[in-house]
């Protein structure tokens, strides 16, 4: 397996970009947050009989380091992620915590994998930025062994996640090129439809799929947020290129929409996911 495959796709130059640094500066909120969504994973895979682990859009590691621990010296957890900054991070955080957790800098839509490496195949937040999804899910079932577990975790529609639309609703008046999430493209709510994820992993030879809903109360401190909700997500990207006075009133009017979930120095919000669960049948 090597170690870094470049690729050209859209995705890559956001992730190895902008969107990248940002999730590196706030990788300890992110992961903090996130936490209740990890520990969701981490049970699940000690719970079965997985020990060959493949962690789909690992980011900065945190989850990788997780499931290395989880399995022990007996297993193996490999992270792959389209972020070099974020790889190398991960990387780094493995070193310093003497965690035995590979790194692999690839699009998993077209990376060789061993075939059938894995025996478990997990993602928390990971799999919703394929361009070609189909493709992707392709390639990692010829990653798994027969019998294989896929786990994953998805955000659900918009609409049951105001927390995470809160920022573009509120700028939208002051920036009219603020440009809209296309519910069939790449993003945050790639895999909202229930149908789609089925079609999805069905044309891509995943079989047993179950979908179950889960709703997750997550925080962050309230210290924390103007920071986030500038850097990360559609806000931030656009936020980057105004003028200080628009960027002023923008923060004023945006801090003010996340009012209702302010409780003293907290900020408590549900997230609406599925939990996807699907298996790798024999050819």
């Amino acid at each position: 397996m090597t170690d870094t495959q470049r690729t050209d796709n859209g995705q890559a130059a956001l992730w190895n970009g902008p969107s990248g640094r940002a999730w590196i500066d706030w990788q300890t909120v992110l992961d903090a947050m996130f936490k209740p969504f990890e520990n969701l994973l981490v049970d699940a895979l000690r719970a079965g009989h997985g020990r060959r682990v493949l962690d789909v859009g690992c980011g900065t590691g945190a989850t990788t380091l997780a499931f290395a621990r989880a399995v022990g010296a007996q297993g193996q957890a490999v992270g792959v992620d389209i972020s070099a900054p974020m790889i190398a991070v991960a990387r780094e955080r493995a070193e310093r915590e003497r965690v035995p957790a590979h790194f692999v800098c690839a699009d998993v839509q077209t990376h060789p994998f061993e075939p059938a490496g894995f025996d478990t195949i997990v993602s928390r937040f990971g799999v919703m930025f394929f361009d070609d999804p189909v493709r992707a899910f392709a390639n990692l079932r010829g990653a798994a062994t027969d019998g294989a577990t896929l786990r994953f975790i998805a955000w659900r529609a918009p609409a049951e996640n105001p927390f995470m639309t809160t920022a573009e609703r509120a700028a939208a008046p002051l920036l009219p090129d603020l440009p809209a999430r296309r519910p069939d493209g790449p993003g945050q709510f790639a895999f909202a439809d229930h149908g789609r994820v089925v079609s999805i992993l069905e044309a891509s030879g995943w079989t047993d799929i179950d979908i179950v809903p889960i709703d997750i109360e997550c925080t962050l401190p309230e210290t924390e947020l103007i920071g986030c909700f500038t850097r990360l997500g559609p806000l931030g990207l656009i936020l980057q290129n105004v003028d200080e006075r628009t960027r002023a009133q923008v923060v004023a009017t945006v801090r003010a929409a996340y009012d209702p979930y302010v409780h003293g120095t907290e900020v408590r919000y549900t997230a609406a996911c599925w939990m996807v669960v699907a298996r790798a049948s024999a050819a």
